[in-house]
């Protein structure tokens, strides 16, 4: 209502379309929006790539659940683990190692969450292209903001990360 009561407030008010939904794509195919599909076009700094391989890329989540929060995806647009080739598997094996190898180095993280959601009931946001998950973790990175506040905290905006973590991946 306005009236001071002792309380500090975070105001995130650009997560509430998130939150609702709005605009969410579907990811069905190519033609119809595809985030994954759309991202190899954009530049490096404005699709939020990480670094681009020959068959899969890498790329910081819009939506992360910690700072750092990398997606690795293959170009081509499949839904399921089992439909990768030999060349896409392999390469998305080594963008996976090569993800965690550099947030450890550029943000220092002391644990990671990696993993794929295969089908919207397993908790894919965007079922029918295929996105592996590398979330960075800390001590004591769950804290009251999500817990109670249902707030993520972000230290640093994306483009800063992305920068970081594109300078400390191995190789080149």
């Amino acid at each position: 209502m306005g009236s001071p009561d002792n309380f500090q407030r975070l105001w995130t008010p650009e997560r509430m379309a998130y939150i609702k939904g709005e605009n969410k794509p579907t990811g069905t195919g190519p033609e119809d929006g595809c985030p994954f599909c759309d991202i190899p076009k954009l530049s490096d700094e404005e699709g939020l790539v990480v670094r681009r391989g020959t068959t899969v890329f890498a790329v910081l989540n819009l939506y992360p659940y910690n700072s750092g929060h990398l997606l690795i995806c293959p170009y081509r647009h499949v839904a399921d683990y089992t439909e990768l080739d030999t060349a896409e598997t392999l390469e998305l094996a080594q963008f996976t190692q090569n993800g965690v190898l550099s947030l450890r180095k550029a943000s220092g993280a002391q644990g990671f969450n990696v993993g794929m959601n295969l089908g919207h009931v397993a908790g894919a946001g965007i079922a029918a292209h295929l996105h592996q998950h590398i979330v960075p973790r800390w001590g004591g990175d769950t804290n009251f903001m999500p817990v109670v506040g249902r707030t993520k905290v972000l230290p640093q905006l994306l483009r800063d990360t992305r920068a970081l973590l594109a300078e400390a991946w191995p190789g080149d």
